[in-house]
Parts: structure tokens; C-alpha cells; sequence
């Protein structure tokens, strides 16, 4: 029998009662137990990640399907992708019921839109090589699950990140990811431990493929974006680390070439060539 974990009553009671002390200690209270609950759930990641590694490889892309907030954390995810490691927003999309003005409007009725998940999906020419994951604390969300079982009937790869086990979503999975954090602080508040592991989650999911796809050396963000003065002093200082230049060529560099990785390469180039023809 399915029941939803994440809806049950709080455990704690007389919320309006208490200091705001005794509220943010319960709240980190119970914040405590997510990291633990994530960790659980670690071999489930690692069998999606290594199946869309190579789906990747050949040009496959991640659909986030979600409603709320679910829906916002997978476009949150999705859009920090190519400032953090140059990639084109098409790699990594977030789909979130009711569109754009969902992100910060309720859309009424629209996560219960069976059909619009995948009408969406094949408006962007969804194909085998591409992964569709949902993400619902509930397991519920008919937007969601529409969308994962028409991907499934097609022969594409589908994952779930879900707060309870055993549920309607999680049966549309070739990997189900059941992140069981308990009863939220506010009953039902699934805003509070699941979306908290559901951001978790996604930054494993998308930081440890973007490894795997040569998007980071050492430790590094090589491939980011210099958007601002920030990150063009943090790729600077990446060159002089990596290089032994001083400040002022490696920030010429950088500039000249747009990424760590492209000026590293660009520099080394005629060197290694050099020592070839000796």
C-alpha cells in the first residue's frame, strides 16, 4: 500500500507556541536528517548517473519534469549548468508545470495536466538518447508521471526523485531514487527536507555527469563562464596556479581565449609542438 511519508503529521506540535529559538533548532533539527537520508540513496544516483553519462556522450540531454517546487528546483538546476561549466542550456533543460510563470506564480490545475509533460517533451524532439527524471516529493504529480510513462513507452531513460517509497511515479522509473527524509517541521510542507534533498540530489546528478564529461580538471571549474569580475580573477588565478605566469599574462590570456581550459591548451600548444620537433 502506497502512503505518503512526506504528508504525515509533524512531529512536533503548537508551532505558534514557541520561540523563534525553539523553531530554527527544530527546523535544523530535522534539516539534519536529510543528509543522511540522501546518503541512502546513493547507489540509486550512481545507477542513473552512469547511464546518462553515455546517452550524454552522444548527444543525449537531462529533462527535469516537476510542478511547484520541485519543478523550480529542476530549472534552478538546469540554468546554473553553462555558467558553471560552459555548456549550452540545451544539455540541461527544466520543464515545470504551467511554464515559465509557474516560477513564480501557482499555474492552477496545471500539474494535474497528464498530457502537457509530454506534448512538451516532443516539442523539443525528444529522443532515446536523451533521460527524462521526475521530481515530486509526493510521487503524484500527473504532469510528472504522464510525461515518464510516454518516455518509457519510447524507450527513453527515466529517473524519479521522490521524497516517499513505493510510488505511482517511482513505478514509471528505471531508476527510482526514494530519498525517505520523514515528515516535514509545517505537516506537508514538502517546500522544507524534501526540496532540500531534492537540491542535493540534482547537484550530485549533474555535478559528478559534468566530471565525467571532461567539464572540470583537478578541482576546478575550467570550462565556466567569465560573466562577471569575480570569475575572471577565480579563472585568472586558476592560469597562474596552473601556468607559473604572473597575474597580468594570465588574465591577458584568459580574455583572449574565453575559458581556463581553452587558455591552457592554447598556451601549452606550440610548446608541446616545439618539443616534438626536437
Amino acid at each position: 500500500m502506497f502512503v505518503k511519508i512526506s504528508e504525515q503529521p509533524s512531529l512536533y506540535n503548537d508551532l505558534e507556541k514557541k520561540s523563534v529559538r525553539e523553531i530554527l533548532e527544530d527546523i535544523n533539527t530535522e534539516d539534519q536528517k536529510v543528509a543522511l537520508a540522501v546518503q541512502k540513496a546513493i547507489p540509486q544516483i550512481e545507477k542513473l548517473v552512469t547511464q546518462i553519462v553515455p546517452r550524454m556522450k552522444q548527444g543525449g540531454r537531462i529533462f527535469y519534469m516537476g510542478a511547484g517546487t520541485s519543478g523550480r528546483l529542476g530549472v534552478l538546476d538546469a540554468s546554473e549548468i553553462p555558467p558553471t561549466f560552459g555548456m549550452p542550456p540545451t544539455l540541461v533543460i527544466g520543464l515545470i508545470a504551467g511554464g515559465d510563470t509557474a516560477l513564480r506564480n501557482p499555474v492552477e490545475n496545471a500539474e494535474d495536466d497528464i498530457h502537457r509533460g509530454w506534448e512538451e517533451l516532443t516539442e523539443r524532439n525528444i529522443t532515446d538518447k536523451d533521460t527524462v527524471i521526475g521530481i515530486a516529493a509526493s510521487g503524484t504529480t500527473p504532469y510528472v508521471i504522464g510525461a515518464m510513462h510516454q518516455a518509457r513507452e519510447h524507450g527513453i531513460l527515466t529517473g524519479c526523485i521522490t521524497s516517499n517509497p513505493d510510488s505511482p511515479m517511482a513505478a514509471e522509473a528505471d531508476v527510482a531514487i526514494e530519498m525517505i527524509v520523514g515528515p516535514e517541521y509545517v505537516t506537508g510542507s514538502s517546500r522544507m527536507k524534501s526540496g532540500t534533498g531534492q537540491k542535493m540530489i540534482l547537484n550530485m546528478i549533474t555535478t559528478s555527469v559534468m566530471i565525467q564529461l571532461g567539464r572540470v580538471k583537478g578541482n576546478k571549474m575550467v570550462n565556466m563562464q567569465l560573466s562577471n569580475k569575480k570569475l575572471v580573477d577565480r579563472g585568472t588565478r586558476m592560469i597562474v596556479e596552473e601556468l607559473g605566469l604572473d597575474y597580468g599574462k594570465a588574465k591577458a590570456l584568459l580574455l583572449m581565449h574565453g575559458s581556463v581550459k581553452k587558455a591552457v591548451d592554447a598556451y601549452r600548444a606550440p610548446r608541446a609542438t616545439k618539443e616534438e620537433e626536437e
